[in-house]
């Protein structure tokens, strides 16, 4: 975000300036006095949890220049400290994200879908940063609450936004998709997340496709051309679609050769052909940059320009993140976990090289409803001719039971994650490659940490 002052956010935000000097500036937005820089305009929510109006004293003595908030702020705070009072914090952040947008002559890529998501946008970022000033979302805030935050992070010299949209229910991508606007929307794929409150594979689709729609007709819709549902996806679109993929696809992948703890591959199709090396394991990862190379093309960058600048490609954490400790590599994988990405990073953990043993520390995948005991076996039955699976949990045991009924002989049950630490520790020696790998609310990190 550009300077702006607090009668101008006031009046983007729909807010009352009830105190402070209507001509100070604020530098940013903040929703946490934890990374909160001076001259940042503090937004105070009320959530689940939390009220962050309890931090607006906090806020003011780290020199925010003023609080977005809802509700009697607290007494005793300077005079010439900024109160922008709204009927609802939330409201007031993402009417302002909206004035804001409107404000911004860039142009938005948008990622969604079941999977990688987080991923994509870090490699999307990353090749078109190679001509463009970009921004991006940071980690994965791809919410009501983040997209908003993201949008406000843009500045009016930025040239490309990469943004990434999720959802849980119905009816929440498109909103969030006409906040950003998107010029580019990529969909990496239907998947079975969040399936508990869709119901099916098919409404995912359809609440993914949403996006889709929201594209202008000079856009470009960008997804698997292996999906089960692309010819959905094809109908949802009006802009020009670009399909990606291994053995179909306007841009896809062949020759993928584990090298240097990444893949070595050969990108072609009707944009040329080229060589290009990703530092992450996994075909699925390759999959990913594909995305981000369509993005890059369609944007006007050469194809061999985007193959290039996947080579420098960083990820948010807990992305399969090579980890050596006492000689052992540690896949972590540990950010989040539904039956596509766990088959996936199996299926990684199986193609690297190596001659140590393979072993699996796998914890529960949540928000999988009445789908949980299909998804389960489906792991379970990737997971049958590991070395060695641990798993972490009552409900993620349903892996070790159908991995064990197809021939698995070294199957472990923990109760919790020191527990499995335990167990790990015992088991693991070096040259072995472990994953460690499950939902956010598993908290796997936990036997990452302890394993030291």
């Amino acid at each position: 975000m550009d300077p702006l002052s607090l009668s101008t956010l006031a009046a983007m935000s729909g807010a009352s300036l009830i105190s402070g000097d209507p001509g100070a500036l604020a530098l940013r937005v903040s929703k946490d006095t934890r990374t909160l820089h001076p001259g940042d305009l503090y937004v105070a929510f009320r959530g689940e949890h939390f009220d962050g109006h309890h931090f607006i004293a906090e806020a003011c003595a780290r020199g925010a220049v003023g609080v977005l908030c809802d509700g009697e702020p607290p007494v005793g705070l300077p005079r010439n400290f900024g109160v922008l009072s709204t009927p609802d914090s939330l409201t007031g952040l993402t009417l302002l994200a909206s004035a804001w947008r409107k404000h911004l002559s860039l142009r938005p890529i948008v990622v969604t879908g079941s999977s990688g998501k987080t991923s994509v946008k870090d490699f999307t970022a990353r090749v078109v940063r190679s001509q463009f000033r970009t921004t991006a979302t940071e980690g994965n805030l791809n919410n009501h609450l983040g997209l908003p935050l993201s949008i406000l992070c843009a500045g009016s010299q930025d040239q490309v936004a990469v943004w990434e949209i999720g959802m849980n229910h119905r009816g929440e991508i498109a909103p969030l998709a006409g906040l950003a606007r998107p010029e580019i929307g990529i969909i990496t794929g239907i998947g079975t997340a969040h399936i508990e409150f869709l119901g099916s594979r098919r409404e995912i689709a359809r609440e993914k496709g949403d996006l889709l729609e929201r594209l202008p007709s000079s856009g470009w819709a960008i997804f698997p051309a292996e999906d089960d549902f692309a010819a959905e996806l094809r109908a949802r679109s009006s802009s020009s679609i670009l399909e990606v993929g291994f053995s179909e696809g306007d841009l896809r992948a062949s020759g993928i050769v584990p090298e240097n703890g990444g893949s070595r591959f050969v990108i072609e199709g009707g944009f040329g052909t080229a060589e290009a090396f990703l530092p992450v394991p996994g075909r699925h990862m390759v999959g990913n940059a594909l995305f981000a190379v369509a993005a890059g093309v369609v944007l006007g960058i050469p194809l061999n320009e985007c193959a290039a600048s996947l080579a420098g490609c960083e990820l948010t954490g807990g992305r399969l993140r090579r980890i050596v400790r006492h000689g052992v590599t540690l896949l972590d994988d540990t950010y989040n976990a539904n039956p596509d990405s766990m088959v996936a990073a199996l299926e990684t953990l199986f193609s690297l090289p190596g001659a140590g043993r393979r072993i699996a520390v796998l914890g529960v995948m949540g928000e999988l409803g009445t789908h949980a005991k299909e998804g389960y076996e489906r792991v379970g039955k990737a997971a049958a001719t590991l070395d060695t699976l641990i798993c972490v949990g009552i409900e993620a045991s349903a892996i070790a039971e159908t991995a064990v009924s197809l021939g698995l002989t070294d199957a472990r049950i923990a109760a919790d994650n020191e527990e499995a630490a335990t167990i790990l520790a015992s088991v693991a020696r070096a040259e072995d490659l472990v994953l460690l790998k499950g939902s956010r609310s598993a908290r796997m990190e936990e036997i990452l940490n302890a394993f030291a």
